[in-house]
């Protein structure tokens, strides 16, 4: 456990070590509070065009017109942002030719894996737990769903790890770092968009099964406050499939 910590940590201040990190953040703040502000102004605007009607009000929640819109919108700027959080994890390496040093220093393959994949999550949880002041400033002056925003994140958090141990193996392919983001986002797209054609198949198994590879079909229930275990071992296949192909590939560069 050490050695992944001490990979971990290495990693981690790597991120802050260029301008990338805080490029990034800053970015992610700015746009996640835009969509917040949004959000909320819209539903302030809305409470009060029915204001002479309140059996409509009812249907007026923070959560319904707040919080959904403003985690399915997070989690497609997550989509564009993590391959870039990500794409410098291996690949930087290689072009640098400090794996070579790895290979040779007293750690495994999965040290370097999981040592590579906590150091990126760490950067994402803190990019996400800088949003959190959002609902807080609610909680204090309001009444919002605190068991549909604690779900909300939570799908956040698991769609970012898939993200990242994707983005992981995208970053073993190659030594350029450009590529690895390109590599890495057109697999998250893939995933995105896979079933976006699932009507036209007259096969309904295939149907499903690119219904079942839908990553938004697996985050939606999330933001409804919805907790579901099949979401959440679909995401832990992810994260699994992405560091075992992440495995195998550094194993096969390792020998060469």
């Amino acid at each position: 456990m050490k050695k992944i910590l001490s990979i971990c940590r290495r990693d981690f201040t790597s991120y802050f070590n260029s301008p990338i990190a805080y490029i990034v953040i800053a970015i992610f703040l700015f746009i996640a509070g835009n969509i917040f502000w949004m959000a909320y102004s819209n539903f302030g605007n809305t409470y009060r065009m029915y204001s002479q009607y309140p059996w409509a009000k009812e249907d007026l929640t923070l959560a319904q017109m707040v919080f959904r819109p403003f985690f399915m919108i997070l989690s497609n700027i997550l989509l564009f942002m993590i391959p870039i959080i990500t794409m410098k994890l291996v690949s930087e390496e290689k072009k640098l030719g400090t794996f070579e040093f790895l290979f040779t220093s007293p750690v495994t393959i999965p040290h370097i894996i999981f040592g590579k994949f906590l150091a990126a999550a760490s950067f994402v949880i803190i990019m996400l737990l800088t949003t959190a002041v959002y609902p807080l400033l609610l909680a204090i002056y309001g009444k919002p769903d605190l068991k549909m925003i604690a779900s909300g994140y939570l799908g956040l958090l698991v769609l970012s790890l898939a993200f990242i141990a994707l983005g992981l193996f995208a970053s073993s392919l190659t030594e350029n770092q450009i590529i690895a983001a390109i590599i890495s986002f057109s697999i998250l797209m893939l995933f995105w968009v896979i079933n976006w054609g699932s009507r036209n198949i007259q096969n309904p198994k295939i149907a499903d099964i690119l219904n079942y590879l839908s990553i938004p079909d697996h985050f939606v229930d999330f933001t409804k406050g919805v907790i579901d275990t099949q979401h959440i071992f679909f995401f832990l296949s992810i994260i699994a499939l992405g560091l075992f192909l992440t495995g195998i590939v550094i194993q096969s560069q390792r020998w060469r």
